[in-house]
């Protein structure tokens, strides 16, 4: 029987009780002994009516009110954690409060680089787990990137592609800053292990020290197979073609063990399969844009393969592909060095080994060079800078050519048009120098997009 029915029938009872005592007192008392008695019974019986009646108008709504709230909460508990487990098992973006975010990287002060877009720190949560967390400036902007981002990348899985653990809105809400969470590379960026005098401007490794790494040349081989492989799954393998548009060294991270993991999908497009082409505003860093970008005809996944070899071809060489040399220290004497050139004349001319890094020779660089890798390399990524895009490969015929799988044939000598659109031909007269400072990179850090006014003004007579 319920607690309630049970009250009532006690309550009925009583009543009934207190009644028959009345009638009882009123016609058939004769002494004041039994009148006494009565009345202490009486009394007894009317303080239990006042309870119950208190007990089941008081006190026992608001036991069935912290009851229910009690149970609420428990099954919101057991829901929260059976999604957060789901979410887990899923692999979904896990929203992250901004407390946990300011605790997890001491107040944002272990700051370990700076994207496109905003600064990078690293984190440790509460569970032990190493994340690198990027913020993303600005109001609408940081919106924006962080949708992309996350649809982007929320729902695939690839062993080549840099996880995101979650994201988090700012303080502001929509105001911003906002926060996306990676899993932590611990070994940095590539542009740290291949370039001489990187400044190690993406994630750092746990070392700190700041010199010059060399990365052995079968590792240099893997790490484009690594990310061949990524780019693939995201052109082929996704419900939606997903377009990277950023592709760089400083976007392509080493785990412990020196695999690739493809990272930072803020400039990331969702191209439906049946899109032939997407339009939109030059982005990204230039040295890897392909020529179609650079002139308003639209892009497509070709766009990431051109930006694949140009990036090939640093891994090759151990310098950016876009270099200034200064020779006698003013500006009549200094001179574009256009690496993607000099690599198409040495293999031309059968010295395709003269393209390789140095310091691969040189004592303090574990392993040899493997002379039919580099071939491989250099003509893999001679083909993915063709300017016209239905030349360029496929990805997943990259990873075939570089696995072996497929022979690679000898390239057409690229035409380098882009030298042209960038300004910065070597061959180019004196007074142009002034118009190749703006569409110029250094050799220690790519430049990004603010710089391509005078390309598109000299190509389009504005």
């Amino acid at each position: 029987m319920e607690p309630k029915t049970t009250k009532l029938l006690v309550l009925s009872s009583l009543t009934f009780l207190l009644i028959l005592i009345l009638i009882i007192l009123s016609r058939f008392i004769v002494s004041k002994t039994l009148f006494f008695v009565a009345a202490v019974i009486f009394s007894l019986l009317l303080i239990v009516i006042a309870w119950i009646l208190l007990d089941y108008t008081v006190l026992d709504p608001e036991r069935r009110k912290k009851s229910t709230m009690r149970n609420s909460s428990l099954e919101g508990e057991d829901l929260r954690l059976e999604y957060s487990f789901l979410r887990k098992v899923a692999g979904l973006p896990t929203k992250f409060s901004y407390k946990t975010l300011e605790a997890a990287t001491d107040d944002f002060r272990a700051l370990i680089g700076r994207g496109s877009s905003g600064a990078v720190y690293k984190g440790i949560l509460d569970d032990g787990t190493a994340v690198a967390v990027k913020r993303i400036d600005g109001a609408e902007h940081g919106v924006m990137e962080l949708q992309s981002e996350v649809a982007a990348i929320g729902s695939v899985q690839h062993v080549n592609l840099v996880r995101l653990l979650g994201y988090c809105l700012g303080p502001r809400g929509c105001g911003g800053p906002h926060y996306l969470v990676y899993e932590y590379a611990h070994n940095g960026s590539l542009d740290s292990w291949i370039f001489s005098h990187s400044r190690h401007d993406g994630f750092r490794s746990g070392g700190g020290s700041g010199s010059p790494r060399c990365l052995p040349w079968a590792v240099r081989y893997r790490v484009a197979i690594d990310v061949a492989k990524a780019l693939a799954y995201l052109h082929h393998d996704c419900r939606s073609r997903v377009l990277h548009l950023d592709v760089k060294p400083e976007n392509i991270l080493l785990d412990e063990c020196f695999h690739a993991l493809v990272s930072d999908f803020g400039l990331s497009k969702l191209m439906g399969r049946d899109q032939s082409r997407i339009v939109t505003t030059v982005r990204g860093t230039k040295g890897y844009l392909a020529p179609e970008w650079l002139l308003g005809a639209g892009i497509t996944e070709k766009s990431d393969i051109y930006s694949y070899g140009m990036v090939l071809l640093e891994i090759v060489g151990g310098r950016r592909n876009v270099r200034l040399i200064d020779e006698g220290g003013n500006a009549s004497e200094r001179r574009w060095s256009y690496f993607p050139k000099i690599v198409a004349e040495k293999v031309r001319e059968g010295r395709i080994m003269e393209a390789v890094d140095g310091r691969l020779t040189a004592t303090g660089c574990e392993g040899g060079v493997d002379k039919k890798q580099v071939e491989t390399l250099v003509y893999v990524a001679l083909w993915c800078i063709q300017e016209k895009a239905n030349v360029r490969p496929s990805m997943p015929r990259v990873v075939d050519m570089l696995e072996g799988r497929v022979c690679v044939a000898p390239p057409p000598e690229p035409e380098m048009i882009v030298v042209d659109l960038l300004s910065i031909d070597q061959d180019d007269s004196e007074d142009k120098s002034s118009e190749r400072k703006v569409a110029s990179s250094s050799e220690d850090r790519p430049p990004s997009s603010s710089s391509y006014s005078f390309a598109f003004s000299a190509l389009s007579g504005r």
